[in-house]
């Protein structure tokens, strides 16, 4: 299973934590990652399923290409990280 970590300061606003979800993809991932933790749904996703504007997901490193469907490939042994987005200048 795919290994789920937060940012420490998501993980603070709900005490939400680390953990693995079965998947291909980051939708499946994080369908079952948000079955144990539904609040954190949402936060991350809006109520299409999309991810929101203020997060950001990587699959190993590398940012989540599709933020609408989320259809990123996920291996058992990937780590996927969820966090908040940054901008600004």
């Amino acid at each position: 299973m795919a290994r789920v970590e937060l940012t420490a300061n998501l993980a603070r606003h709900g005490d939400f934590r680390p953990g693995e979800a079965a998947g291909e993809t980051v939708a499946a991932v994080l369908s079952h990652f948000f079955a144990t933790q539904p609040t954190l749904k949402g936060y991350v996703l809006d109520d299409q399923g999309r991810l929101r504007k203020h997060m950001v997901v990587f699959v190993d490193g590398q940012a989540v290409r599709d933020r609408a469907s989320l259809r990123d490939a996920v291996s058992p042994d990937s780590e996927v990280y969820i966090m908040q987005a940054l901008s600004g200048g």
